[in-house]
């Protein structure tokens, strides 16, 4: 299965005129923004060790004496109140013992009252300079709270500024992003131009080697993992268009596209960068070594968690024509079902589209075929792994569709599950007279051949016939 985003030249332009504006204007804008990353990481630098200073010192400064000062005029004041109370409680308690005297005694001596007005006195002093200590601790606090929401006020603005500088550079990042792959994307199309240019084969070729040679690849590659999305899709559709020609794959998984297109269809969210990714997958995968490796890197659980997350039907059509190609390894047989490879595949049956039907059977196809060998090889014994997995009935209700390229798969499939130790199962689940209407009606002559001999080579399907009276 081969998957292309083909690039259509609509109007005559200059593209070599074009890449060298685009050349200059990307060295222009990368010279600048490497000043701007210098400037921007010296004031980073500064900015950040300037603010750090700023905190711990006022945290140093502010905190630790605000407490401290806090507690001392606390503790001064309710140790002045106490001495006060006190005061006053002599003071109550010796008035009380005046008054109590008998009145041969009513006459004060004045040096008495004298030492009682002075007594009063000092006391109301300590009152008041205890108050005094009072509002001057409320005032302190207070200053030392403004000028605290004034460090917070700078911090705030250090933040911000760096906030500033970090969009800048992040501008700056996808601009370049954006020019590269626009220089990348306008290199792809001159070779496209040039090779529909050519009269012979030999310019393809030549264009595709030559973008090779000059590492575009490895820049085009690069761009898989750009965080602009656009300067992605960009890169993801070359990488599909060049998958496409089998010369192309060997180059691009030696330079590690495979891992890069596996990372991106796992972690990507967007799903025209799924759709185009598992696209390009596929057309790898048509490579037995490929296979191996896509297997090898995880790629079975990759294609799967993208089966179960994606509604797009183009995109379910990418990945079940990618397992649909491993299921064409025999290989990878037991991988494909211990890593729910199968379940993967007959889950996406739930989107109606045709297209994604047509890669679903003949994924079911290929599994069948290759199971059909190894039991003819002696490698596998016992049923089928697709009837345990439940794909017989889906193949059944199937078996006539309307689709001609479903229906082609699937009767090749029944043909393949017949032939050996699933004889029981076809009888039970009705398969056996799709296997009798595609040895009459099928309109493929090879078919119809594989689909009656089965039947005649089976005691168990003959001794069914005749229980049912079907004449074939």
């Amino acid at each position: 299965m081969k998957e292309e985003s083909m690039v259509k030249v609509k109007e005559e332009i200059d593209y070599k005129s074009l890449c060298r504006r685009l050349d200059r204007e990307l060295d222009k804008l990368t010279m600048e923004y490497e000043r701007q990353q210098k400037v921007f990481e010296d004031d980073i630098e500064r900015l950040t060790t300037e603010a750090q200073h700023c905190i711990l010192e006022a945290q140093q400064n502010y905190s630790d004496s605000l407490e401290k000062e806090r507690l001392k005029y606390q503790k001064d004041y309710k140790e002045s109140i106490k001495r006060l109370e006190e005061k006053v409680m002599e003071n109550k308690k010796k008035y009380e013992e005046f008054c109590m005297t008998s009145t041969e005694e009513a006459f004060v001596p004045a040096e008495e009252v004298v030492i009682l007005k002075k007594i009063l006195q000092r006391e109301t002093l300590l009152r008041n300079a205890a108050e005094g200590e009072i509002n001057h601790l409320k005032n302190q606090m207070a200053e030392l709270k403004m000028l605290e929401a004034s460090r917070e006020s700078d911090i705030l603005k250090l933040r911000k500024m760096l906030e500033d500088e970090a969009h800048q550079k992040e501008k700056f990042k996808g601009e370049i992003a954006r020019l590269q792959s626009q220089l990348l994307q306008l290199g792809f199309e001159v070779g496209k131009t040039k090779q529909q240019q050519q009269a012979s084969g030999n310019g393809e070729k030549a264009s595709v080697a030559k973008l090779f040679e000059q590492g575009g690849l490895q820049k085009i590659l690069s761009l898989l993992e750009a965080e602009a999305t656009d300067a992605r899709i960009n890169a993801v559709k070359i990488v599909a268009n060049l998958s496409s020609e089998e010369t192309n794959q060997k180059k691009i998984v030696e330079a590690g596209g495979l891992t890069s297109l596996l990372t991106l269809l796992k972690n990507s969210q967007d799903e025209t960068t799924q759709r185009v990714a598992a696209s390009a997958i596929a057309n790898l995968a048509m490579n037995e070594t490929n296979q191996d490796l896509i297997v090898a890197q995880g790629g079975i659980n990759i294609l799967s968690m993208t089966a179960a997350n994606a509604e797009d039907p183009q995109t379910l059509r990418m990945v079940a024509g990618a397992i649909a190609n491993l299921c064409g390894n025999d290989k990878l047989q037991i991988k494909l079902r211990g890593e729910d490879g199968i379940k993967a595949l007959l889950g996406m049956v739930r989107c109606r589209h045709p297209d994604v039907h047509i890669q679903i059977a003949r994924g079911i196809a290929n599994f069948a075929k290759c199971e059909s060998k190894a039991s003819t090889q002696g490698t596998q014994v016992g049923r089928s792994l697709l009837i345990e997995d439940g794909v017989l009935p889906w193949i059944v209700q199937n078996a006539n569709n309307e689709v001609s390229l479903v229906r082609r798969h699937i009767e090749l499939a029944l043909c393949h599950l017949a032939q050996h130790a699933n004889a029981r199962d076809m009888i039970s689940g009705g398969a056996i007279l799709e296997l009798v209407r595609i040895s009459r009606d099928c309109s493929r002559e090879d078919i119809r051949i594989l689909a009656r001999r089965t039947l005649i080579s089976s005691p168990a399907f003959q001794a069914e016939i005749k229980r049912l009276k079907i004449d074939y």
